[in-house]
């Protein structure tokens, strides 16, 4: 089932999810990934977080967390535990938050995805993420979709 994100229960393991299925992409340094690690409540409260968990009291397996600004929807993060992978749970996260978004007239998403990340790279093509650029600085592809504005807003 798909919730909103409850902090005292669900960051933990949202943060152990980013530690472990994120961060070993990452090309930020050591110094770098400590001050995001340390910003991390504060990026969480913004935007929206949704998780995938088994029932509603349960753990979460999944989640994604977005933002919006303006027509703009913006996926920040996201990882699926590597025992609920190739379930769905990403490709489901992700329709959600693009009919959140598609809802309040964003008309476009955008994903950064590290250069060393290839499934996640293959994976937002699949859904129909189009690789716009490469960003050597960050070592990060940027990746937009044009969002069609008929689609039916889901409820959550």
């Amino acid at each position: 089932m798909i919730r909103y994100r409850r902090p005292n229960q669900d960051d933990p393991i949202i943060y152990r999810l980013i530690e472990t299925e994120l961060v070993p992409y990452s090309h930020l340094s050591k110094g770098d990934l400590d001050a995001v690690r340390k910003d991390l409540p504060i990026r969480m409260s913004r935007g929206v977080t949704l998780v995938v968990s088994p029932a509603y009291e349960d753990d979460p397996c999944a989640f994604i967390h977005f933002m919006i600004h303006g027509d703009l929807l913006y996926i920040d993060m996201m990882a699926v535990a590597p025992a609920q992978q190739r379930k769905r749970h990403g490709k489901t996260l992700l329709s959600q938050a693009e009919s959140f978004a598609a809802s309040r007239g964003c008309s476009r998403a955008k994903v950064m995805v590290d250069a060393g990340n290839e499934r996640a790279r293959l994976f937002y093509q699949k859904l129909g993420y189009e690789i716009t650029r490469f960003i050597p600085m960050s070592l990060c592809y940027e990746m937009n979709k044009s969002l069609r504005s008929n689609q039916p807003a889901r409820l959550i």
